[in-house]
């Protein structure tokens, strides 16, 4: 038997007090809010009363502090996958109101239905379903937990719905630590659930532009 449902994670607040754009870029650590954030998380995933017996998460530092949560409540080893990281942006270690008050990078904005500034939201989508795929079929039973970004977490959603992959980025449905669950019958994907359990309000980074 496969798994029984599959949530993807948003990670905790990243402590970020220079406001940059971080996307794949080393040592961007949680801040303190963003561990209470990362433990709320588990904790409403484990308040659903459902075992969980995979755990997966991107290979960035933020993904992986805000899996430990998980790994301790449910006595997990995470996996890495590369499949889940952030997508590329070239924008990447700037800060993009900055960035855009610049017209030399007006050129990086003339397509935003790819987007034309960083990976394609196809390949995203892509890339997503396939981890997703196989977390769902390597896990035996259970629930799968996988811990990844605001942009591959939306794209999915999009992706799954049906709806158009272009978006604007600060209209993403996605808070920090927020769990969206999925299950699959057959060949299709479902959208089930969508929890805010952190209180982000005081959050000073919370991702996106």
């Amino acid at each position: 038997m496969p798994a029984s449902r599959l949530h993807l994670v948003r990670h905790g607040e990243v402590h970020n007090p220079g406001r940059v754009l971080y996307g794949r870029l080393p040592d961007f650590h949680l801040s303190d809010d963003g561990q209470r954030m990362a433990i709320a998380a588990a904790e409403h995933v484990a308040g659903l009363g459902r075992d969980v017996e995979a755990l997966r998460c991107s290979p960035l530092e933020r993904t992986q502090e805000s899996a430990a949560p998980f790994a301790e409540r449910f006595h997990l080893e995470p996996v890495l996958d590369e499949r889940v990281i952030e997508p590329t942006n070239v924008f990447e270690g700037t800060q993009m109101r900055r960035s855009l008050m610049n017209p030399l990078n007006w050129w990086h904005l003339r397509q935003p239905s790819v987007p034309s500034w960083g990976e394609p939201y196809v390949s995203v989508a892509e890339r997503m379903r396939a981890a997703m795929d196989d977390l769902w079929h390597t896990t035996e039973a259970g629930d799968a937990v996988i811990v990844s970004h605001q942009a591959p977490i939306w794209i999915t959603h999009l992706s799954v719905a049906g709806l158009p992959l272009r978006h604007d980025p600060r209209t993403r449905r996605c808070a920090l630590s927020s769990v969206t669950s999925f299950e699959r019958v057959g060949d299709v994907w479902r959208e089930i659930d969508y929890a805010e359990p952190a209180a982000t309000g005081g959050a000073v980074d919370v991702g996106a532009v």
